[in-house]
């Protein structure tokens, strides 16, 4: 049970007083009908410990009254004017309120308001909600109906930055939630922070008219936002015979996969397995795939991939395959498809070795989440020949791509 210490200033006797009204004409007409005692009780211990507001003084003598016409034929008449309460007419009656809820009066209102022991959590921390949800590329922030309520905040007045995405208030919590996400993005803002691509929306209340000097309704905004974030650099390396790369990508809000494979067809249908024998200058290709990304959101860009002959991607000798999003216009056999397009993207080369080296070839790729609104995240790449090649500056989220590596031996 909550409980908390009674209120010094709340003179008792007169409360007291004041409930055993219900002892007294004209509702002893009722007692051979109702015992006036368990009102009286708890009208008593109320009372003594909680200040008389919303009316609820009036409310014990009320609902006794209620409850003699409910068993009985009595006509207890006017008891109100006795009671110094207004004569019965009850709001409440028709007035859902949920389990986080009680009936009573907002300025001047009456309307349902937050219980103590439910609202306590939302103002200790100064809020009016819940905090953010961001499940599967989607974004949602849940507020209390009746905290709102009690600032005089009208919910159906609030939107996010595009004024059609509004609130929903279930019926049965009256907690009110608003989302937005790739498909629907509602006028969500997106910016870059260091290594965290950042979606941010606002509720908002409805834009004020530029004629408009002063407003006296409460003004309304509630930033809220969920992230990717760039993966932490990874070495990861493993001999050709397994196949293929598999990381979980833990991004603090959203959660992604990364993986690289290893084919032997264009398709990409015939995987590297543990019997593929690789020759030199077989062709290959490579699939740089994700799960979990949103293509409406993100795109993932293979920035550069090269080769070393030991397991340290700062390793010499170094040979490059990709750079800046580009093949290398020196090597021929590499191509590249989709890099920039979607969540995935490939690239094939013929196979080779370091000469005078180890068998052991090491392949590592960087890659960077690019922000796909409003622009094109495609690196824009010249022809080869003594032609200079050309790469368009891509706004990845930070300068700390993922590094995933690929080893293997002939």
């Amino acid at each position: 049970m909550y409980s908390e210490p009674a209120d010094s200033s709340i003179n008792c006797n007169a409360s007291t007083e004041y409930c055993n009204l219900l002892s007294q004409a004209p509702f002893t007409a009722c007692h051979s009908h109702i015992a006036p005692e368990p009102f009286i009780k708890a009208c008593t211990e109320t009372l003594c410990k909680y200040p008389s507001v919303d009316g609820i003084n009036c409310q014990f003598l009320e609902a006794y009254a209620t409850s003699c016409k409910l068993t009985s034929d009595v006509v207890l008449g006017d008891w109100w004017s006795k009671a110094s309460c207004s004569a019965p007419s009850n709001p409440c009656l028709d007035l859902y309120c949920s389990n986080n809820e009680f009936c009573g009066e907002t300025f001047g209102d009456t309307s349902c308001v937050c219980r103590s022991i439910f609202a306590s959590k939302y103002k200790a921390t100064n809020s009016l909600g819940d905090p953010t949800v961001c499940t599967q590329n989607s974004a949602s922030l849940t507020l209390a109906g009746c905290l709102l309520q009690e600032k005089g905040i009208d919910y159906t007045a609030l939107h996010l930055k595009d004024m059609s995405c509004t609130g929903h208030m279930d019926s049965k919590t009256h907690m009110v939630t608003f989302s937005f996400d790739g498909t629907n993005p509602c006028g969500v803002d997106v910016v870059t922070n260091g290594s965290q691509v950042i979606y941010k929306n606002t509720i908002t209340t409805s834009n004020t008219s530029v004629d408009t000097v002063i407003t006296r309704d409460r003004q309304v905004v509630i930033d809220f936002s969920c992230f990717y974030t760039q993966p932490d650099l990874k070495n990861v390396a493993f001999l050709i015979k397994d196949g293929s790369v598999v990381q979980q990508i833990v991004s603090g809000a959203w959660n992604y996969t990364l993986m690289m494979n290893t084919y032997t067809d264009a398709g990409l249908t015939q995987l590297v397995g543990p019997t593929t024998k690789i020759g030199l200058n077989q062709k290959i290709w490579m699939a740089l795939k994700t799960e979990g990304l949103d293509d409406n959101m993100v795109a993932v860009v293979t920035d550069s991939c090269w080769a070393t002959s030991e397991s340290s991607p700062e390793s010499l000798p170094r040979y490059e395959l990709i750079t800046k999003g580009c093949k290398n216009p020196a090597d021929k056999t590499v191509n590249i498809n989709g890099n920039g397009v979607g969540t995935s993207n490939a690239f094939s080369f013929n196979m080779f070795e370091f000469a005078g080296k180890s068998s052991e070839i090491y392949l590592h790729c960087k890659l960077q989440l690019c922000v796909t609104q409003g622009k094109s995240c495609v690196p824009k790449c010249g022809g080869g020949g003594n032609r200079k090649r050309r790469s368009a500056r891509i706004e990845y989220a930070n300068e700390t791509p993922a590094l995933i590596t690929m080893a293997w031996t002939n």
